[in-house]
Order: C-alpha cells, then structure tokens, then sequence
C-alpha cells in the first residue's frame, strides 16, 4: 500500500502543478503530513469503504460509493482546514454534537483539526467544539464525538475552487531601480486598512482579511438588515445609497457593495491589496484611524473608544496581517506586505519588488490631547510618553489635528451634510461648536453649511449660557484657533524623532503657523496626503523638501489637482507625487469617468511599467469594470491609473511618470528628514 506520506505529497504535487494555490510553495514540506494539505482535493473514505457525501436534508453521511463528492481543503492554520464541497458549501457544525450540516460562509464551526491517524487516516476534530468527527454506527450520518472515525483522504478530481477573489492580472512585479538608482512605483499616501476595528469597531463592515476566508472576511453589518435600511450613518451621511436600501449578501455575489461611495464596507480586502500592488503600488500608507466622540455616540461597540487604545489595537491588527501573508508565501518574511520603519528599510523591500508599508496615525486626540472647556487635556509629559510608545509601535509619520479641535491646533472644517455631524461631535468632544470668522487672507478654511442665524434662537435656549452659538458669517471661512503651545512642542518632538508630520486637516491659521516653525528648522518632513488644505500651502511644502498628492478623486479632478501641486514643484527636489484615497476612512472612492461609455479603458491593458497585463477583476460571480463601477474595491488601483492616463489627455505620460516616482519621492521626503 502506498504510504499516507507520499499520498500526501503526491496531492500537494498535483495541487501546485494544477496552479490552484497562487502563493509561492514552502521551501520544505512540514514536520507533520497533515500540514501539506492547503489546498488539495480529497475525498473522505470512512472505514467501511463508504466515502462522505451531502444528503438530501443538508447534512454528510458515509454512504456515498464512490469519491463524487469530494472537499478542498482550505488552511486556516497549522493543520487546520476549511472543508469546502462540490455544493459551494462548507462542512460545518450544525446541532452541536448531534449532527454535521453544511454551511455557506465559513467561521469557526467550519474550522476543522487533522491529526495523523494509524496508516493513511486522518482524525478530524472541530476546532470550535473539540469534538471529533464521526460516523454513526445506525445511520452513517456524520455526528460530533468523543471518540473520532478514522477517515482516509483519497486524492480526488472535480472538486470545487474554495471561495477567493481572482487577482486578474498577469506578470512578474518589477523589482530592483532605474539606470540611475531610483526605485519606481507609485505611493499611497493615505488609507485605512485597519478601520475594521475604528469607531468601536462595528460601523465599518468586513475586515480585509479571515483565517476562514473571503466569506467571513467580507460581510455586511448585522445592524444593515433589513435589506439595508439599518445602515443609517451610510445612508445618511455618506450618501451611499440614496433609495436607502442595499443587497445584503456578500459572497457570491457582491450585488450592492463594495462601491465606490460606500462609507462602511470593505474595500480593502488583502487579495485586492495584492492585485493593487502587482499593478504597480510600491508604498502604502496605514494610518491608524478613530474619533473617540463618534465611538461614544454610536450606539454599537465591542472595542474601546480612547483613541490611543484604538490606536495599539489596530497596530496589532496589521501586525497579524502580515504574519497572515507570511504564511501564505513559505513563511516569516517571505510574504509581500512588509512593514517599515525607516526609508533605507523601504528602498530594500521596494528593490525587491515589494510593498513597503508605513505606519501612521489619524485620530482626533492623540495622546488623549483633546480640550474642554477651552483647557488642554494633556501635558507636555503625555505628548513625550505618547511619541515614544507610537514609535516603538513602528508609526513614522502622524496627524496633529483631525476633525474636531484639540489641545494641539484648530481644525479644517467639513463641509456639507457631514460637516453637520462632525460640528456636532465636536460640540461634544469640546463643549463648543467650530467657532470661524470671515477670512482676512487668500487662504479658507472649507465652508461650514450653516451661515444664517436661523438656529440662534431654539439653540439659545438649550445650550448652557456662554456657549457660542454654531452660527457663521458668510464665507469664506477661517477657524479662529491655531497652533497652541503644545501643538508646537509634539510637532519638535515629532522633528527629534525624524518622524513625517502630515499637515492636512489643520486649519489655516494652524497650518500658516505650523509651517513657520517647519521653515525656522528647515525640516522637510512635511507631508499632504489627500488634499486635505488649501492649495496656496503647497509651494511652502515642496520647497521644504515635503511630499504632496491629491486625494484619490475621480480622474478628472485629479489630473487638475496634479497640475496644482505640480505647478508648485520645487526645481531643487526631484518630482514625483501620489494620492491618497483614504479607503475605509469614511471618504468616497474614485467614480466611473463622466465620458468612460464614450471613451472607455479597455481591457485587457498592461501596467504603466508594460510589465503585467490588467483585465476585468472577478469577485465571486461579480466583475468590476472601471467604466461602470469606477473605483470599487482598492483591487481597482491598476485600472484607475491607466484611465487616469486616458483623462488627462495630452498630460497623460507626464502624470504617469510622476506617478511612478511617487515611491522615490516619498522615501527622498523621508530620508531628509532622518536624524
């Protein structure tokens, strides 16, 4: 009889022949047989010479005659497996230890343990119950015991392909730098790939990655139901859905979301991560993101809504998630996803043809620096403690205002029905309304929605005596706070640790002020991420050495925003720039071009480096097409930079070569800026 050994490798030989895993294999097969199985196609024979198959009522029983129903195995770690079947279903826990039934998404009743057993048998156990698979003796149905059936995994055809989004695109990601030593590719500058876990942790929907996979990973919020009408922060303030409704379902068939103006729903799923940076993303940008006030008012919670709290969790979140991608590519340092802490780290990885990822922070009260009552809630003590901690975190570069006001610089307004909200929260996190004047100067601040003293009266008699009134004069207008005393000290103590300081979200007057203290110590690392300022701030940028880029809009504005900042350019630095398309953080993504049904991008179409071939993604039973679905999911960045080619025209190799340098750029920007 042939060994259970090389049964095994012979499965694992077949599976990676047949393309089936898109991950490089392990340098060696693992101790254990039962750790080689990821991804191979096996039917399970019971000991009566009967082999597991799906009856009729949805449960498993050993009665079936031949291997017609096999599973693949699916790895959710060291010698664990998901068991998917030829029904697009998973073998699941259905009645506790009384039977097995099969399951549509996978999650921890799905979860299932393989020991070697005697010969060429397996036993399998439920991770979630630890009760071991078995058969019954009366009716062959498969039921949780104690005492497990030895099953023997036959190598099988015809099995199903476990759930997975397709990375669509074909070729080898460039590594190592130009003739004269520069890396290419383009940066990110701002997103959100943690805000799974921000607010609380149940406003965002999904989460970009699951050791069960994309059905677990990538699923609506419970609190949505019904059919949508629950999503009411969605509905209201971002405008996702104007009829207020949306599909629910995720997998397979992503019918109303991801889209691109969703507010709360995955985009950032990491197999679109990986299609983003085979089309040619070099360096991403992980801001750890949250607003403690918007935690507390927000009825649903399962995390802590201190922003620093916010902030270690997440750090952990993206710190799990490059062990995940590990994983996947044969081990500790092996994966795609590199995290880095200085630019020389950067520059190896991107060498390599990898993806460096910078760690950042944006929340509304660092250090838990927030104001009341017009007195500072922290001290030049916290603002020491707190720099260090973020720094031994791995985070380079950080925000020192967002949204509302806080102990540390005023704050650029939202505008609109959003900025309604936002005012709102900062009443509360505060004990004041956004208090702006008429502006004196070229530069604004954007224009808060209610300029009429409509509301004078009925406020007046609800808000305690001394509180200013959220009334406006006509725009433009200008915040009335600036930098303060302590802003000043954490942006030092900022410089002291050659960390970047993002300047977007300050307002005018924080940021004029800010910007003197940068140019007195001639400190280039200064970054605009996402266009978050007004443009007459961007020549004092780029001539400290800074780094700029628009916010990931439609092409169209952004080829205008682009001819702004490079207008700006400072001959003395070489120019390159980025976006930042702030995903997962609440802002719209990219929408389909307003002519793209006259003029569409037409797939397939090769990167800008004509290393790779692009088509349509596939999701499940979904296919993206930029022309229609504009930027979706982030898996779209390859697509969006070849439209953005298409819109700007004449401009269209000028924009795409410093997109490309976006990646040099940044790491020069940063390398200034290193003690």
């Amino acid at each position: 009889m042939t060994s259970y050994r090389a049964r095994v490798l012979g499965v694992v030989s077949a599976v990676l022949l047949a393309g089936v895993v898109s991950a490089p294999a392990p340098v060696a097969v693992a101790q254990t047989d039962v750790t080689a199985l990821d991804g191979a196609c096996v039917a399970l024979r019971a000991p009566s010479g009967k082999y597991v198959v799906r009856n009729a009522l949805g449960g498993y029983q050993a009665t079936g005659a031949g291997p017609t129903q096999p599973f693949r195995l699916q790895g959710t770690g060291s010698s664990t497996y998901l068991l998917y079947g030829t029904g697009e279903d998973f073998l699941g826990t259905g009645l506790g230890t009384l039977g097995v039934l099969s399951a549509r998404a996978a999650g921890p009743s799905t979860d299932w343990r393989l020991a070697a057993g005697s010969g060429d048998t397996v036993t399998i156990t439920s991770v979630s119950t630890n009760r071991q698979l078995a058969v019954d003796p009366l009716l062959a149905t498969l039921a949780l015991r104690t005492t497990a059936t030895p099953f023997t995994p036959e190598p099988a055809s015809g099995c199903a392909d476990a759930p997975e989004a397709d990375l669509n695109i074909e070729g080898t990601p460039f590594t190592g730098t130009t003739p004269d030593g520069e890396v290419r590719g383009v940066v990110d500058l701002h997103n959100h790939l943690t805000a799974f876990e921000f607010i609380g942790g149940e406003i965002h929907c999904g989460q970009p990655w699951s050791r069960y996979g994309i059905t677990d990973a990538l699923v609506d919020c419970p609190d949505h139901e019904p059919n949508g009408l629950g999503a009411w922060w969605e509905n209201l303030a971002g405008g996702g859905y104007p009829t207020f409704t949306h599909d629910t379902r995720g997998w397979p068939t992503f019918r109303d979301w991801p889209k691109h103006n969703s507010w709360t729903h995955e985009a950032s799923y990491y197999r679109w991560l990986e299609r983003a940076w085979r089309g040619g993303l070099r360096v991403y940008t992980n801001l750890f993101v949250n607003n403690a006030a918007l935690c507390e008012i927000y009825p649903l919670k399962r995390n802590p809504c201190e922003d620093m709290a916010s902030v270690r969790l997440q750090a952990q979140r993206i710190y799990e998630l490059q062990d995940f991608i590990d994983t996947q590519w044969g081990g500790p340092g092996r994966g795609w996803f590199r995290i880095v802490t200085d630019p020389a780290q950067a520059r190896e990885v991107i060498e390599q043809g990898k993806l460096a990822v910078v760690l950042g922070v944006e929340v509304s009260q660092p250090f838990g620096c927030g104001i009341r009552d017009g007195q500072p809630l922290c001290d030049r003590a916290d603002i020491d403690a707190g720099l260090d901690e973020l720094y031994d975190l791995g985070v380079r570069r950080m925000f020192v205002c967002h949204k509302f006001d806080n102990a540390l610089c005023g704050v650029r307004f939202d505008a609109g029905t959003s900025g309604f909200v936002v005012n709102a929260a900062n009443f509360y996190s505060t004990g004041r309304f956004w208090e702006a004047q008429r502006c004196t100067g070229p530069a604004s601040d954007n224009t808060i929605a209610v300029e009429s003293d409509v509301l004078a009266g009925p406020l007046q008699a609800l808000l305690p005596p001394g509180v200013t009134l959220p009334v406006y004069p006509s725009a433009p207008h200008c915040n009335v706070h600036g930098l303060t005393d302590l802003g000043r000290y954490a942006i030092e103590g900022m410089m002291a640790r050659g960390m970047l300081i993002d300047v977007d979200h300050m307002s005018v007057k924080a940021m004029d002020e800010a910007l003197d203290l940068l140019e007195a110590n001639e400190y280039p690392g200064v970054v605009s991420s996402h266009s978050w300022l007004d443009p007459s701030f961007y020549p004092r940028i780029l001539s400290l050495g800074g780094v700029a880029g628009p916010y990931g809009h439609g092409t169209a504005q952004f080829v205008r925003e682009w001819r702004t900042i490079r207008a700006a350019a400072d001959p003395r630095y070489p120019f390159g720039t980025g976006a930042g398309f702030d995903t997962g953080g609440f802002g719209h993504q990219p929408p389909p071009r307003a002519d793209a049904a006259a003029h569409p991008l037409e797939y397939p179409f090769e990167t800008f480096d004509g290393g790779s071939t692009v088509d349509q993604q596939h999701t499940g039973e979904r296919v993206y097409d930029l022309n229609v679905d504009g930027m979706a999911h982030y898996g779209l960045l390859p697509d969006w930079l070849a439209d953005l080619r298409l819109a700007a025209g004449a401009d269209g190799e000028q924009v795409t070569a410093d997109m490309a340098r976006g990646a040099e750029t940044y790491l020069q920007t940063w390398e200034r800026a290193t003690p």
